[in-house]
């Protein structure tokens, strides 16, 4: 698989929205390492020691700092760079943030994809768009049993509520406008909680904990028993490098929503990710600051993958703690290396264990 991801994306014009946050810096890097001309469309990075900075990838890629709300400009960059793949990640990804900013959040999440949508309409290069959403897009009822695609979109907090709404927004362009044989194939992304070197978002656990252990402070956790799907960040982006791949290929037969998530035996709760990354660091200790009266966050949540196993030949990689390895790695000992390198390194780590 390696060599067909390669000689596909290799001098391929690859567009990136969001390409300064971290799961987009990530996939930035890997795409320039397959030889792919990667073209960023994204606002500057929110805090100054992530990958996208200390990689010093941005020196590599034709970088372009701007809104997803602008439409002219982004119908401007398509018509200047002419991609031929998409891979929309601009977003904005906090379920708290949600709350404290709650139109801002719908302006970026629901018009944003909107916009891309519509700058690809508009630019007869294109030939693939991967939209990535999220698995909050779900309306959850917390049930025991993982969602599959199919699913009622919903969503409790105005988070997951944009990101459902954006999923409407994908199917009616894709029945609208790119239905047609030739037209460019559109498809959705639905990733859990996904976890890797280089983030320093506020209000997100990973970084959270690694920043207290920095710092050598107590680790506060405000939900320990909540359940997610964690995934080691190049799960996710492997499904949307083989989705872009074969919806160029076949889009009548890719064009539609895709889970990438964790096998059932990795779903964990959040006390039991803060111990594990607690043994490998060696290091930290954390206290419960659970919060009865707290803003509302989904307990539970799983996804069904059968899909992207079965009809794109997409499986996760490597078990949850080989996943929190590598990111408790990264963290702890990319700064003393050249980052760059080293994010290569543990990109050349995981295609070795793909079987």
């Amino acid at each position: 698989m390696v060599e067909t991801l390669n000689n596909f994306y290799k001098g391929k014009k690859v567009l990136i929205t969001g390409h300064t946050g971290f799961k987009g810096a990530w996939l930035a890097i890997w795409l320039q390492k397959m030889g792919a001309k990667v073209i960023g469309y994204a606002l500057d990075p929110p805090y100054n020691n992530g990958i996208f900075q200390l990689s010093g990838i941005q020196n590599l890629i034709t970088d372009y700092r701007a809104d997803i709300r602008d439409l002219n400009k982004l119908i401007e960059v398509f018509n200047d760079e002419q991609p031929e793949i998409v891979f929309h990640l601009a977003a904005q990804a906090l379920v708290l943030e949600s709350y404290a900013n709650p139109i801002n959040n719908f302006e970026v999440n629901i018009m944003g994809t909107a916009n891309v949508l519509e700058a690809i309409r508009k630019t007869p290069s294109v030939i693939s768009g991967i939209m990535v959403t999220t698995d909050k897009c779900y309306e959850n009822k917390e049930w025991v049993w993982s969602y599959r695609e199919n699913e009622p979109m919903g969503g409790h907090d105005p988070y997951s509520a944009s990101k459902g709404a954006a999923e409407l927004v994908i199917s009616s362009y894709r029945a609208s406008f790119f239905s047609k044989k030739g037209s460019p194939g559109i498809a959705s992304a639905r990733a859990g909680n996904v976890i890797g070197g280089g983030d320093w978002s506020e209000y997100r656990l990973v970084p959270d904990i690694m920043r207290s252990i920095k710092d050598g402070k107590n680790i506060s956790i405000r939900n320990p028993m909540a359940t997610r799907p964690w995934q080691y960040v190049l799960e996710p982006l492997c499904g949307y490098l083989k989705l872009g791949m074969a919806l160029t290929e076949s889009p009548e037969t890719y064009a539609e929503a895709w889970n990438f998530g964790p096998y059932m035996q990795d779903v964990y709760p959040v006390k039991d990710l803060v111990n594990c990354i607690i043994d490998i660091a060696k290091q930290g200790q954390w206290d419960d600051h659970s919060d009865q009266d707290k803003l509302h966050e989904a307990n539970l949540l799983m996804l069904d993958i059968s899909k992207a196993i079965h009809k794109l030949k997409w499986k996760p990689t490597l078990s949850f703690n080989q996943g929190l390895e590598l990111t408790v790695d990264w963290y702890l000992n990319a700064e003393k290396h050249n980052v760059l390198d080293f994010s290569i390194n543990q990109i050349d780590y995981f295609q070795s264990k793909w079987k």
